[in-house]
Parts: structure tokens; C-alpha cells; sequence
């Protein structure tokens, strides 16, 4: 498969490209600066925001994963939300991959980013990584969407190949960055999650 991922010099997007790279796909690697990616087949410069790039990704390729996230040094976070909204509108019939966060998933109810115990550190980002969701799940039908949460606490570690999938509530407390990889690239190999957000840990 032909498969770009945007923002793939990321802790996450790296290891993505680099797991997808492994199973033999042709991965175009995006980030602002266009400078080379490991394991990647092509290294682009590109950004969502733009609608004409957007189009040009969708008709080269079979999917595109997003592994940005709004700004952490300050900027507004609505720059990232229209960003991801252009995608929604000129990504046409492929399929898009959403990167989200854990703080929407549920808990007797309630998301984790209005627990009081969460983190204030993150809330910012997590409320802003939700609002992607609900976008997602209002968009047409026309748009093929994933959108999955790591468990609350993802962090670079071991590549076990094993993983737990829940679709609103956590499925555990923590994933390795390499595991999470491998469940992108298994759910874009073999879709069992169309329109619709899941999540894995360890």
C-alpha cells in the first residue's frame, strides 16, 4: 500500500513509518521542513492546513495518517483544528488515520480530560485532541475515518507485538510507543474500525 504519514518525525510518527516501512509498504514521510525520515520510501515537505497538498496526498495514496497534535509551546490550538478540519474536507474517499489522544475516552461516563485527577499539564491539548473527534464523527459519510487513543500514558519502549483493543474506555493503563505503531499498521492492513475511534494498550 502507498501510505503518507504526516508529522512523521514524531515520537509517534516515526515509529509508525518505520513499522508500516518494515511490512513492506511504500511510505511517504510528511513534515514541515520536507528532511529526510528514516525507513521512509519519500520524504516530503507538506502541511494539512493546505487543502491543494491535501488532495494531492489523497489521490497518491491509499491512506493518510495525521500524527500531528496541536501546538505545546503556546500557539493556537485552532491553527491544528483547521488544519485537521481541511483534511476532513479534501481527503475524498481515503481514508484518513487519525493520531488522538486518551483524554476523550470514558470512564463510567465521563471522559478522562474532565476527571479532576487529570493531569492540568495536558487538559489543554486532550480537550482540543477531542474536538477532532466529534468533528470526525459529524463529518459526511463520504469521509473513511479511524481515530485511535493510546492508553493514558504512552511512552517510547518495547515492540511486543501484543496489544489490548477497547473502543470508548481504556484498555489499560499504558502502551509502548512501538505497540501503538503496530496497531496503526494493523488496522490500516486489515480495517475493523471504520468511522469510528478505538483504543489499545499492554
Amino acid at each position: 500500500m502507498k501510505i503518507a504519514v504526516v508529522g512523521a518525525s514524531g515520537m509517534i510518527g516515526s515509529r509508525i513509518t518505520h513499522e508500516l516501512a518494515g511490512r513492506g509498504h511504500e511510505v511517504t514521510a510528511v513534515t514541515r521542513s520536507g528532511s529526510e525520515v528514516a525507513d521512509a520510501s519519500t520524504s516530503i515537505a507538506g502541511d494539512l492546513a493546505d487543502a491543494e497538498f491535501v488532495r494531492s496526498l489523497a489521490t497518491g495514496h491509499d491512506v493518510v495518517v495525521s500524527a500531528t497534535g496541536p501546538s505545546r509551546t503556546g500557539a493556537d490550538h485552532q491553527i491544528w483544528l483547521d488544519a485537521m478540519s481541511t483534511a476532513e474536507q479534501n481527503l475524498g474517499s481515503t481514508r484518513f488515520f487519525v493520531v488522538g489522544g486518551a483524554g476523550s475516552l470514558l470512564v463510567d461516563g465521563t471522559r478522562l480530560v474532565d476527571l479532576p485527577d487529570f493531569p492540568q499539564a495536558y487538559r489543554a491539548e486532550a480537550t482540543t485532541a477531542a474536538k477532532v473527534l466529534d468533528s470526525l464523527r459529524a463529518a459526511p459519510e463520504s469521509l473513511d475515518w479511524a481515530y485511535l487513543s493510546p492508553a493514558p500514558e504512552i511512552a517510547p519502549g518495547e515492540r511486543t507485538g501484543a496489544y489490548k483493543v477497547s473502543d470508548d474506555t481504556p484498555a489499560g493503563e499504558h502502551i509502548s510507543a512501538e505497540d501503538f505503531a503496530v496497531a496503526v499498521s494493523d488496522e490500516i492492513e486489515q480495517p475493523k474500525h471504520r468511522r469510528a475511534r478505538f483504543t489499545v494498550a499492554n
